[in-house]
């Protein structure tokens, strides 16, 4: 049994390595441009929503031109503003500098099997318009240790949010009262 088996292995062995090689080149692929690009200016379509802090209470709106403030014991105020032109073009260019259409890592990789994570802690949610495209991300301010992708998200709306802190129909709002813990 173990002379068959041995026969059979050498076979098919030497068959394997007898087969006639072909010269042919494998087919070349394209290469997949996995990483969606913006626009180089800014479209006319271009518009973005973000809800953020504990709660997702305040809001940024430019489909709607408003702004909602969350007053925390007080509940949300909601003003009308209008970013200029130069603003949206600000923005718009810091979404194109972190390409916010790839796809984004927003959890960081567990330590010793864990990951770190706070109380109370802010939420984003963004819907973009770019060009009819419609893209979304949620960012979690859970993690003690941010990813750099939730960093430059951070980042974008603390860009917008300064603009908007600016606005002196912002600066109207109440203020807010109380805290989170």
């Amino acid at each position: 049994m173990k002379k068959l088996f041995l026969f059979m292995l050498l076979t098919l062995s030497l068959y394997a390595c007898s087969q006639p090689e072909t010269n042919e080149p494998e087919p070349e692929t394209a290469p997949v441009d996995s990483v969606a690009n913006m626009p180089e200016s800014m479209p006319d379509d271009f518009d973005f929503s973000i809800q953020f802090g504990v709660g997702k209470n305040n809001e940024i709106n430019t489909f709607e031109g408003t702004v909602t403030k969350d007053l925390i014991e007080n509940g949300t105020a909601t003003a009308e503003i209008s970013l200029t032109e130069e603003e949206m073009n600000q923005i718009y260019e810091k979404m194109k500098e972190i390409n916010i259409k790839e796809p984004k890592e927003f959890t960081p990789e567990p330590v010793d099997g864990t990951i770190c994570s706070v109380e109370p802690h802010e939420e984003d949610a963004w819907e973009i318009i770019v060009n009819g495209e419609t893209i979304t991300h949620s960012v979690s301010g859970a993690y003690c240790e941010p990813t750099e992708d939730t960093k430059e998200f951070i980042g974008l709306r603390e860009e917008a949010f300064s603009i908007v802190r600016e606005k002196d129909a912002y600066k109207a709002l109440p203020g807010a009262k109380g805290g989170y813990e």
